[in-house]
């Protein structure tokens, strides 16, 4: 593909030792990984937004951290951007025998199971045909919430787990309890305090994974409710001539309430 060559070429005339860019010539892979990372999160803020232009955008930045991290292991003699490519494609054809195989199963539950399957064969072929323990590969770069519930969902995989949601809502209930008696305790201990907050997060997102909901695009959700509802009270303050630092509480709370009501 012409686009793609160029866009290979234009990457490998940045990193020229001679002439390239002196600042993408001092990058590493641990240099470029904060930005592949924000790159993903601004391809899934540009859906959230339906923004097509934006995502158009935001894909081709994208697309840049995967050439520039290819560009770099090539000079180092570890894989092309080819290889890259090649991987990628035998893993396709490998997780989707129902398209480019002889199988003829196409329920989707059967094939998420499959897929999950196939995902655990390939660990296993990485650690030399070995058998890894359930939680083997969840990256430790994804954002605490989300790796939270792939820890969880490979748990549930191998059984560990509650079969209805009750004891469920019981142990946020039994971590929140545990929380107040440390917030209690005649000490302020911050070690014990963030290991019980911690503990109340995880056990918030079982309950979330339970009801078949994606905790991290809840929080985000509920995020984007906080700033909306905020910049109302803010605003609706400086046309008051006061500001959030001055208000009273229950200044505050009415117009968080007003802005509320709104949506």
């Amino acid at each position: 593909m012409e686009e793609m060559d160029s866009l290979l070429q234009l990457m490998a005339r940045l990193r020229d030792p001679v002439s390239g860019c002196p600042w993408d010539l001092a990058q590493t892979f641990a240099t470029i990984a904060p930005y592949t990372i924000e790159e993903a999160y601004e391809v899934a803020d540009a859906i959230e937004r339906h923004d097509m232009a934006e995502l158009r955008d935001e894909l081709g930045d994208l697309l840049l951290q995967v050439v520039f991290h290819a560009r770099m292991a090539e000079e180092a003699g570890h894989f092309s951007f080819a290889d890259v490519v090649g991987s990628l494609s035998d893993k396709l054809l490998r997780r989707h025998p129902h398209v480019f195989g002889d199988s003829t199963e196409s329920a989707l539950a059967t094939l998420s199971v499959n897929w999950e399957a196939g995902k655990a064969q390939e660990r296993a072929a990485k650690n030399g045909g070995d058998q890894v323990g359930a939680l083997e590969g969840v990256a430790r770069a994804l954002p605490a919430l989300m790796r939270a519930e792939k820890l969880q969902k490979r748990a549930a995989r191998v059984g560990f787990d509650w079969q209805t949601l009750p004891p469920v809502i019981d142990k946020v209930r039994e971590e929140l309890a545990e929380l107040e008696t440390e917030i209690d305790a005649p000490e302020v201990n911050r070690a014990a305090l963030s290991h019980e907050a911690g503990d109340l997060l995880f056990s918030t997102v079982n309950v979330a994974r339970h009801l078949k909901l994606d905790a991290e695009v809840a929080l985000r959700a509920a995020n984007s409710r906080f700033e909306r509802r905020f910049r109302y009270l803010e605003r609706k303050l400086l046309e008051s001539g006061q500001s959030a630092a001055n208000a009273s509480t229950e200044e505050l709370e009415r117009l968080w309430e007003e802005a509320k009501g709104q949506e």
